[in-house]
């Protein structure tokens, strides 16, 4: 036990203490308007999203970089196995940036890149990439490896996977999460889109998921052919068309699962992937409440699995 992980660890703590938590996004989904709902959060992490207008994107996007503001401190404390921790966990973010980048190289307006810091792994790079073909040149050349395409549907996939992957193989507190993501993606890829995975992105699916389950000729079929690791995360899901509902309850299990190693007495790399997964949860959770306030009534029960 380092000084270094003492001091992280009873960081990643002191951070997972700050989260609103189920019973605060619920009053801020109850609220009367969007506007109510913002008012609710002067004085939290997601304090920033007030300059944000109610019933827009903005705000959803302003919590979400309120938790990379968070996951960047977090990182800052912790000794060098701690940071990889994170960067991998946050690596949503550098898929979300390339995303919004491949959308602006084809025309379209895209808002302010999330800015990384230390949770980069390519992305200045892949700023300065002037085609799709230099996206995927830079990410082949970088940790993320080949995509298996240059459209915007495969390179998030390709990257999702990739992150998948090297979790599962180098982060074990988080290998779980990371089985039963995979095995949503593939599932909603493959059965609800049409469109699975191929090249690259399809050897990362299978190395986690096996060739018998990613090659499966039904929805049925993929479910029972997945290892116990990712099968957990379609469990009660009969149908594609209620894989939301699963995408729900995997965020639900990764808040407990998180909550779990943040008691943990050690002093190691588990309590900050539990602080990381439990202060990511709390953000989703908030937007969600955000997007519940601002469709009252019609969309607030089907908001309801996601504020438990």
């Amino acid at each position: 036990m380092g000084a270094g992980w003492v001091a992280g660890v009873t960081r990643a703590r002191s951070m997972a203490a700050g989260r609103l938590g189920p019973d605060r996004a619920r009053e801020l989904a109850d609220a009367a308007t969007p506007t109510d709902a913002l008012r609710a959060l002067p004085g939290t992490s997601y304090r920033r999203a007030l300059d944000a207008e109610p019933e827009s994107a903005e705000s959803g996007r302003a919590v979400l970089g309120a938790l990379l503001w968070q996951l960047r401190v977090l990182a800052g404390w912790q000794p060098r196995p701690g940071v990889a921790a994170v960067r991998r966990l946050a690596a949503g973010f550098e898929i979300a940036n390339t995303r919004d980048h491949l959308r602006a190289l084809s025309g379209e307006q895209r808002p302010a890149p999330y800015r990384l810091g230390t949770l980069s792994t390519a992305w200045p790079r892949l700023a300065r990439a002037r085609s799709p073909g230099e996206v995927r040149a830079v990410l082949t050349a970088s940790a993320w490896g080949d995509p298996g395409g240059e459209s915007m549907p495969a390179v998030v996939t390709g990257m999702r996977l990739s992150a998948d992957a090297r979790m599962v193989a180098d982060l074990p507190p988080a290998a779980r999460w990371a089985a039963g993501d995979a095995a949503l993606l593939v599932a909603r890829e493959t059965f609800l889109l049409g469109r699975g995975p191929t090249g690259r992105a399809a050897v990362h699916a299978e190395r986690i998921l096996g060739r018998s389950a990613v090659r499966a000729p039904s929805y049925g079929d993929f479910r029972t052919r997945l290892p116990s690791v990712a099968r957990w995360a379609l469990e009660d899901t009969e149908h594609p068309a209620d894989l939301w509902r699963a995408e729900a309850r995997w965020w639900l299990a990764v808040e407990r699962d998180g909550l779990r190693m943040l008691h943990r007495a050690h002093f190691d790399v588990t309590p900050v992937v539990g602080a990381t997964a439990v202060l990511t949860v709390d953000a989703w959770r908030v937007r969600a409440a955000l997007v519940a306030a601002a469709h009252q009534g019609r969309a607030r029960e089907d908001l309801d699995d996601l504020l438990e």
